[in-house]
């Protein structure tokens, strides 16, 4: 079983969230039109949010935890150890789009693929240009290292910015609507 994060109301009513009504996030589906025909996986990823208000989120988790630089934040387990609850708020929903969309205009320069080698570029880049640029590039070794399997393999990342987008829209607009996510694995 894998993760989705389904988008709910905030804050929650009773001891259960309410899901989001699917129509908030029907426009996804003009979306889907719109992206390239080579672009499947985003064009999917846009029907479902359409259809459900929810993201098949286990993919993207080692992606999004290394971006943001912390573990297990698609799944909210800093949430769920504070609240209980697995659930990204607003805020942080905005914080994920927010940290998306700078990657995904980070790395506009190395075209529509991304892949470990292309993320490990993008993120050395901005780190380079950052404060304590060495510590963090140590960090970052470390965090590219432990991705890695026991041969020394990287993680077979296959996505593009278009998929990367419709994702960085869902969280985007679930922090401009005042939803929250619910990490349901």
């Amino acid at each position: 079983m894998g993760l989705d994060n389904v988008a709910v109301q905030w804050p929650r009513t009773g001891r259960f969230y309410e899901p989001v009504a699917p129509a908030e996030f029907v426009d996804f589906a003009v979306l889907a039109e719109r992206v390239p025909a080579n672009a499947g996986p985003a064009a999917a990823l846009a029907d479902l949010i359409a259809e459900s208000g929810t993201v098949r989120a286990t993919g993207y988790s080692q992606l999004v935890d290394l971006l943001l630089g912390l573990n297990g934040v698609l799944y909210a387990t800093e949430a769920e150890v504070e609240d209980e609850d697995p659930v990204i708020d607003p805020d942080g929903c905005a914080w994920i789009a927010g940290g998306l969309e700078r990657f995904v205009a980070g790395h506009a320069d190395f075209g529509n693929e991304v892949t470990f080698d292309t993320v490990t570029q993008v993120l050395r880049r901005a780190i380079s240009a950052g404060r304590l640029a060495e510590q963090q590039l140590r960090w970052l070794d470390d965090r590219l290292a432990g991705l890695r399997d026991e041969g020394g393999q990287p993680p077979q990342w296959s996505f593009t910015l278009t998929e990367l987008s419709v994702l960085a829209s869902f969280y985007r607009r679930c922090a401009d609507r005042g939803f929250a996510v619910y990490a349901d694995s």
